[in-house]
């Protein structure tokens, strides 16, 4: 069976933004175990900070973020940090 997907590494942007922060933190709490998900669930749990369950983390909002947050979002919660006043 021929390919249908060939990756060329000159394709895509050639540079990306240094500083794609949006405003404001979001607290970021587990509400589910990560046990009987996959490898993948439990380490983007990890990787945001989340090492047990009832677990919370605040963190700056950010597009990365946001993606691990679409993955595991059966898992969590997020709730908006007000900001802080100066």
């Amino acid at each position: 069976m021929p390919r249908t997907f060939v990756w060329h590494r000159t394709k895509g942007p050639k540079k990306t933004e240094p500083n794609t922060l949006t405003e404001g933190q979001v607290q970021i709490t587990q509400v589910r175990s990560g046990i009987g998900n996959t490898a993948r669930m439990r380490a983007t749990l990890e990787a945001i900070g989340l090492r047990h369950h009832q677990a919370s983390v605040v963190k700056q909002d950010s597009p990365a973020l946001r993606g691990m947050i679409k993955r595991v979002r059966h898992l969590i919660t997020v709730t908006a940090v007000p900001a802080a006043k100066e």
